[in-house]
């Protein structure tokens, strides 16, 4: 044992030595408390280069024990500073105060968890464990840095509290590697949350978390996130103690629902099993964005809180389950689909057709066909034919909004007859409308005829539909001299015929070309 170590410091020794916890806490909830105010005497601090010759050289265990640092209630002076060197004991810290950072960059561990410690900050670029690293409940106030880090198994910070650093950031993860799963339950973070890279070996969770960035423009920035399986933002049980990790709440559980003040960005994204946004609430200025630019991911839980600002972008994203409320998508020109690709609708509540084409038309605030026709397919392939041609009208009621005059006159005799060919059927009821009126009108005239002696009786029920059929003769016209308004008559029946025709064969171009 080195010369000049303190009482406190002599204890710890003995403990490490021991494999035993070394607790100088005094039972008063209060006092023992690391994040109040209530002072700690030397009688409950030892330096921290004791600490770090305990982890990088400490003395052998005694017989039949493990030597470990296991320090609960314990207040560090100075800096932790084991930055490059390999910690092979096990490393646990409770309820502690640390006086100064802690720095482990490039630094090797087999576990490091340190739980409900007051921390300055924590600095560990590159770090690696071979097992966990776990900063549950503590305070950390000035950020937390684990840029190229690997962590073997999990990562925890589940209702931690982390303040912003110089850079404005939280958590600064970019490249970050976790095996297996990272949880951030219940915590709040007060800046930008950085995960841009970073790989997640099973799951991320932020159920129940508070992410809270009034300083910048992102409250979550990571791009290209590799997530195994699932990112959970979805709401939590706020017990005590909490229940995290997906557990149902018991019933009269107060929960706490994901809530993010400030954009998010999950750009390139790679998810194994879904995004769930369940019950999540973002609040957003006008300019910021929910950003999920061409993630891919079987599943998509659009589920959470209707964003009253901000914009919710989905382009180039490819989803196979798209799982939605009608009440959770923006409002007209907050969000952006160009590019989104979907396999299956799985609504939750009712989401009639009309109102999946209000979500159609706030997604493009300028004409575009293809999420009408994306819709229209999904429709199409899931058996809902009739909605499938629901769709394709409206994307042509939409389109016939930006042609010019003569092209929106054209548009609305096609809307009014037969639809644009969606509805067939009313070309049937308006040929029999206008084949019976012809028919009428021309049973009370009696014309001569062209050459005498030639040519069938005069039958105005045939004559009419002679005129309305295009293409097709049925013996009746041109064996009659038609004169006067009479002839109009005829004239606006073969147009009215050709118009019939027309679109009832453009209507079944498009059916052909669906087909």
């Amino acid at each position: 044992m080195p010369d000049g170590l303190t009482a406190a410091e002599i204890g710890m020794w003995q403990a490490f030595q021991n494999g035993s916890r070394y607790d100088l806490t005094t039972g008063d909830q209060e006092v023992d408390d690391p994040h109040g105010g209530h002072p700690w005497g030397p009688e409950r601090s030892v330096r921290a280069r004791v600490i770090c010759l305990l982890m990088l050289d400490g003395p052998p265990a005694l017989p039949g024990r493990v030597s470990s640092i296991k320090l609960t209630g314990v207040q560090i002076t100075g800096k932790l500073d084991v930055a490059g060197g390999t910690v092979e004991p096990y490393v646990e810290m409770k309820g502690c105060r640390f006086e100064k950072e802690i720095v482990l960059p490039e630094s090797r561990f087999s576990t490091l968890r340190l739980v409900d410690c007051s921390i300055p900050r924590f600095e560990g670029a590159r770090l690696h464990t071979e097992g966990d690293l776990h900063l549950p409940r503590c305070h950390v106030h000035r950020g937390i840095r684990l840029t190229d880090a690997q962590i073997g198994t999990d990562l925890l910070l589940n209702q931690a509290v982390v303040h912003r650093d110089r850079r404005g950031r939280t958590l600064t993860g970019d490249g970050l590697t976790v095996g297996q799963d990272f949880q951030a339950e219940l915590m709040e973070s007060h800046g930008e949350m950085s995960l841009r890279g970073a790989q997640i070996g099973v799951s991320l969770s932020l159920r129940g978390s508070r992410l809270l960035n009034p300083y910048g423009s992102k409250a979550l920035n990571a791009p290209q996130l590799t997530v195994e399986r699932t990112l959970y933002m979805t709401p939590a049980a706020a017990s005590n103690p909490p229940l995290t990790g997906g557990s149902t709440p018991a019933r009269g559980v107060r929960v706490q629902k994901f809530e993010c003040q400030g954009g998010i960005r999950l750009d390139d994204g790679r998810f194994g099993d879904a995004v769930d946004f369940e019950q999540a609430r973002f609040d957003m200025q006008s300019e910021q964005e929910l950003s999920l630019r061409r993630i891919q991911a079987p599943e998509l839980r659009f589920l959470g809180e209707k964003p009253q600002r901000g914009s919710v972008v989905l382009s180039g994203a490819k989803i196979v389950n798209l799982v939605d409320k009608s009440t959770s998508w923006p409002g007209p020109g907050q969000l952006r689909v160009g590019g989104f690709t979907y396999e299956n609708l799985v609504p939750r509540g009712s989401f009639p057709l009309a109102r999946r084409l209000e979500w159609v038309l706030s997604a493009t605030p300028e004409y575009s066909p293809e999420p009408y026709e994306k819709l229209a397919t999904v429709l199409r392939n899931s058996g809902e034919d009739a909605d499938a041609r629901e769709v394709l009208l409206a994307k042509q009621r939409r389109r016939r909004e930006t042609l010019p005059l003569a092209g929106k006159l054209w548009g609305y005799a096609q809307d009014w007859t037969v639809a644009y060919g969606y509805r067939p059927g009313r070309a049937a009821v308006w040929m029999a409308v206008l084949w019976a009126l012809g028919a009428v009108a021309f049973a009370q005239y009696d014309p001569p005829r062209i050459k005498d002696g030639e040519g069938p009786e005069w039958n105005p029920s045939l004559y009419a539909l002679d005129l309305l059929v295009p293409v097709i003769n049925l013996g009746q016209d041109g064996h009659w001299r038609v004169e006067g308004n009479w002839q109009w008559a005829a004239a606006a029946l073969v147009l009215l015929g050709w118009i019939l025709a027309t679109t009832v064969a453009a209507g079944a171009s498009r059916l052909l070309r669906r087909g």
